[in-house]
């Protein structure tokens, strides 16, 4: 009988294959990039040559015919490997399962491939200035004209757009029969007249950039339109097509940022050695801290595989549920892994060439965005524990 728990052969070579590629590249690359303003387009390329960035994607249209799971470990291993990936958050998780389950075949074979092989970048615009968490409140909105649709809004805190040959904008048109405005997702060219961006100055440093949008009147083809606005649930489903994704990547995103501080945080305190000819891991001052964000970590990474396993089931539901327990799991183990890492550094844990302090701040935005772990906590009472509506 073999072990629960265990990932398939093919999984675990795939984690090998992509720790190998993003090793050759690591930390030291990532830095140097956001410090001179460069991308992470060569190792990008690399790994969609290599078939990692599109292992979700089917393969009839150029991808690996995996699942959610396969994908999340590869950006996990990026991660671990202090090569992150932001992006596949955004382009084969989000957009690419989308258009997958939602586009008609035409577009299926107009943006999958691209996204697969890393060639076409799409981004992702849903959040906005006044609506936060809350995705009912989006103002951006698109009007029918003839065979095109006119786009008029805002988003803010967009990742990537300076790298993107087109975002997936979500925004609300009207019902024609109920007159009530439902979510309806386009894809945008970023350089289609009337689209503009501006950057928005971050305090940690990265090569992927955050935007603000502005989209006044751009007007796109109907084949634009990704899904049906008006069906039964107002389109709802097709945007949670893609969070559940989000999140999913968001966890193990997050794990694989854990991973590599604590990598590193068990490395220093196995060779440091302050008092008598003991190194300080010998310590449980320092030890036990280590051993708890292990055990945090694992926890963690089993969530986002029991979510990963329920959104390649078709358990939508059931992903949610699970996709968002295992991103506020991954957010809380990557704060505390980057500040024990830190702590167990002392003042080497703060300076530019250990690259932990950087990570810090970093590992934050895994409690805020997407979603903040206060929004997940409402998810849970409210739908696994059955608590009265909060908000």
């Amino acid at each position: 009988m073999s072990a629960m728990f265990t990932e398939p052969d093919e999984r675990v070579a795939l984690r090998e294959a992509v720790a190998k590629l993003a090793g050759k590249y690591g930390h030291e690359y990532v830095a140097k990039q956001a410090r001179d303003g460069g991308k992470m387009t060569e190792m990008w390329l690399e790994m969609g040559r290599s078939g990692f960035l599109g292992v979700n994607i089917p393969e009839e249209h150029g991808g690996g015919g995996g699942g959610m799971a396969d994908l999340a470990a590869v950006l996990e291993e990026t991660a671990a490997a202090g090569a992150p990936l932001l992006m596949m958050v955004v382009s084969p998780a989000i957009c690419g399962s989308i258009i997958n389950r939602c586009g008609t075949p035409e577009q299926k074979e107009r943006w999958l491939p691209g996204i697969a092989d890393g060639s076409h970048l799409m981004a992702f615009g849903i959040t906005e200035a006044d609506a936060g968490s809350n995705s009912h409140n989006i103002t951006t909105t698109a009007t029918q004209d003839g065979d095109h649709y006119v786009l008029k809004g805002q988003k803010t805190y967009i990742s990537g757009v300076d790298e993107a040959q087109s975002v997936l904008i979500v925004s609300r048109m009207k019902d024609a029969s109920t007159g009530k405005l439902r979510p309806a997702l386009f894809v945008v060219p970023t350089d289609a007249p009337g689209f503009s961006k501006q950057v928005i100055p971050m305090a940690w440093q990265a090569p992927e950039k955050q935007f603000t949008l502005f989209l006044d009147d751009v007007r796109v083809p109907a084949t634009s339109l990704v899904g049906d606005p008006h069906s039964e649930d107002g389109g709802m489903w097709q945007l949670f097509a893609g969070l559940n994704p989000e999140r999913i990547m968001g966890a193990a995103f997050s794990c694989g940022m854990a991973r590599y501080a604590l990598e590193k945080a068990v490395a220093y305190a196995k060779e440091r050695s302050v008092w008598r000819d003991a190194p300080i891991g010998a310590h449980q001052g320092i030890a036990h801290p280590l051993a708890k964000v292990k055990i945090e970590l694992e926890q963690a990474r089993l969530l986002w595989q029991k979510a990963a396993a329920l959104y390649d089931a078709g358990d939508d539901f059931g992903a949610g549920e699970y996709a968002n327990m295992a991103k506020y799991a991954g957010g809380e183990v990557a704060c505390n892994a980057t500040d024990v890492a830190v702590h167990t550094h002392g003042g080497n844990g703060l300076t530019v060439e250990y690259g932990l302090a950087n990570m810090l701040v970093a590992a934050r935005l895994g409690r805020i965005a997407p979603v903040s772990r206060e929004m997940i906590l409402n998810f849970v009472a409210m739908h696994t524990l059955g608590l009265p509506k909060s908000y």
